[in-house]
């Protein structure tokens, strides 16, 4: 029954690289967006905010899967430029992630006391210093939670990334092994699940860490209610990416 395991893992290996450039690229892109976009909505120019909601509103409101096909299939007939599977993965995934993480640097700097705003104008700084060196440090604690769970939410995101051809590890185990072996799909699928829960753990690690930095930094830890919202991250998440998941895609 296991003499196959090795040449599974040999298999979903191939696909590893993939979603990891799938999931790296979509963290980063996610992770400047969720800021620019966040403190865009925190301006106080009524344009800047209601172009900023609008994205948060299309990509978060929007199926992944729509949106991959979107920018795969269908943006390449009205452009005329076909683009890469993988980068349009990328693109999706930063898109869609960053749009989630906008709400959470939002209300992260919302929840900043508003002493801390009157202290730093007391110290004459201006708009920009006020953020940077006051309200930032800050609230970098408390986004740490969500944003773990939000970037593991992404790696799980990019399974996704099977419909328009990426040979990431779904790809390899359901185009590639299921189709030869499927008498053992159940032990293909329990390899790739262990590989995603690696992955997740690798990811919840390296934000324990950044956690602890910037808890250093600013002494002191996340606050219950920041946790409280990264237990929330996952269930929206989650329900933006089921609502167009594939049957058998984990």
């Amino acid at each position: 029954m296991f003499d196959n395991v090795p040449l599974f893992v040999e298999t979903i290996l191939d696909g590893l690289l993939l979603t990891l450039e799938a999931t790296v690229g979509g963290i980063l892109i996610a992770a400047v967006l969720s800021f620019v976009f966040g403190l865009a909505m925190l301006s106080r120019s009524r344009t800047v905010r209601v172009v900023a909601r609008i994205y948060v509103e299309v990509w978060r409101g929007t199926s992944e899967v729509v949106q991959l096909i979107w920018i795969y299939f269908v943006l390449p007939v009205l452009v005329g430029y076909q683009i890469v599977p993988l980068v349009a993965g990328i693109v999706v995934l930063g898109l869609n992630f960053g749009a989630y993480g906008a709400e959470v640097v939002r209300g992260a700097v919302n929840a900043v006391p508003r002493a801390q705003y009157e202290g730093a104008i007391a110290l004459s700084l201006t708009p920009a210093q006020r953020m940077r060196r006051v309200i930032l440090p800050q609230v970098l604690v408390d986004m740490v939670p969500p944003f773990n769970n939000l970037f593991i939410q992404l790696l799980k995101g990019s399974a996704l990334l099977t419909i328009i051809t990426v040979h990431e590890m779904t790809y390899q185990a359901r185009e590639v092994l299921v189709e030869n072996f499927i008498s053992q799909a159940w032990l293909i699928w329990l390899l790739v699940l262990l590989f995603y829960l690696v992955l997740a753990v690798l990811i919840t690690t390296g934000m324990k860490y950044l956690e602890r930095r910037a808890g250093r930094i600013v002494g002191r830890r996340p606050s219950k209610q920041a946790r409280a919202k990264a237990l929330a991250v996952p269930a929206e998440a989650g329900a933006g990416a089921g609502a167009g998941s594939l049957g058998g895609t984990p």
